[in-house]
């Protein structure tokens, strides 16, 4: 009886490490953010539309990349960043990486990156004008509001990139891999990378979120309500501080994982170049095609995102980006 009441404890004890490291749960209510404005779901519409006005945004259609990254170029500009261009040749044709910088000069950095390039000739409002749009709107409220936030203490790089979609998926041709060799060859410390990936379609209708394995049901929602934050099996302590953070910022429900990459999903947009330099980075997402059916389709237009859920999306990746920086 003694051995069964050990090997149930130890069963038990089991489970909680399991749940615990997957999901890595706020047991406490983090405090309000405070001095940060809120985001601007006017602004993220935007932003979004004039993203899609530019597709096809794909690799064949260099001339489209380059007029959405002059947007953003212009965007961060007036945002207050200081701008500059990465440009990289991919099969002969020219690309380029937008980034901005804010705060001080350091080695060491925090980054927060979004791919601006579509599938093929799709719109691409969620994958990833959504991102695109957060990106801009994070810089605006580091740019506009220095005096009602704290100091930052790092640099803050903000960074939107092309060629995350086929055919240079998971190359190391993409944008982000251009970028992140680059930093590692520089000498750079990456704090964290944050990378935003179609965080801008949301639903409350019950089994509107799908997962990527049937015993996750147990641990996570069906309705597609909730942003998610997304990291190595051994990155908890990374992804619970952005989650902490992000929930600290408003009302809109967090969700995190801890996964390996066989996990489907996990590792299939640009922090995925950072982890390979050996630079922890965490995904901020909605998941994608785990509930949005127009993933990667000409209905993945602007006027199905939800712009007040993703202005609390972009306010809590600004919330993070504040605490990782002082």
């Amino acid at each position: 009886m003694k051995k069964m009441l050990i090997l149930l404890a130890l069963i038990l004890l089991a489970l909680f490490w399991a749940w615990y490291s997957l999901t890595q749960p706020l047991f406490e209510s983090p405090p309000p953010a405070e001095g940060l404005p809120r985001a601007n779901p006017k602004a993220l519409e935007t932003h979004v539309r004039a993203l899609c006005r530019f597709a096809p945004r794909d690799s064949d259609h260099p001339a489209n990349l380059e007029r959405a990254a002059a947007y953003v170029y212009g965007e961060l500009h007036k945002a207050g960043g200081r701008v500059t261009s990465q440009t990289f040749q991919a099969d002969g044709r020219s690309y380029r990486n937008v980034l901005a910088t804010f705060g001080p000069e350091s080695r060491t950095r925090v980054i927060v990156g979004a791919h601006y390039d579509a599938f093929d000739a799709a719109p691409g409002a969620d994958d990833n004008a959504s991102g695109v749009a957060a990106l801009i709107e994070v810089a605006r409220l580091l740019g506009g509001a220095s005096e009602e936030l704290p100091a930052l203490k790092l640099q803050v790089d903000l960074a939107a990139y092309a060629l995350e979609e086929p055919p240079y998926f998971r190359s190391e041709l993409m944008g982000s891999a251009m970028h992140a060799k680059w930093l590692k060859g520089s000498g750079v410390e990456v704090k964290a990378m944050l990378c935003l990936e179609s965080i801008g379609y949301y639903s409350d209708a019950p089994g509107s979120q799908r997962l990527p394995h049937p015993m996750l049901r147990f641990l996570y929602p069906t309705r597609a309500n909730f942003v998610a934050v997304v990291g190595q099996w051994n990155a908890g302590s990374l992804v619970r501080r952005v989650k902490e953070s992000m929930t600290a910022a408003g009302d809109l429900p967090v969700r995190s994982i801890d996964a390996p990459a066989s996990l489907a999903g996990v590792d299939f947009s640009d922090h995925l170049s950072f982890w390979r330099e050996g630079y922890p980075a965490v995904m901020i997402t909605g998941t994608a095609f785990y509930r949005n059916d127009r993933y990667h389709t000409a209905g993945d237009t602007p006027d199905t995102l939800d712009y007040v859920r993703l202005a609390k999306a972009t306010r809590g990746v600004a919330n993070a980006v504040v605490a990782l920086a002082k």
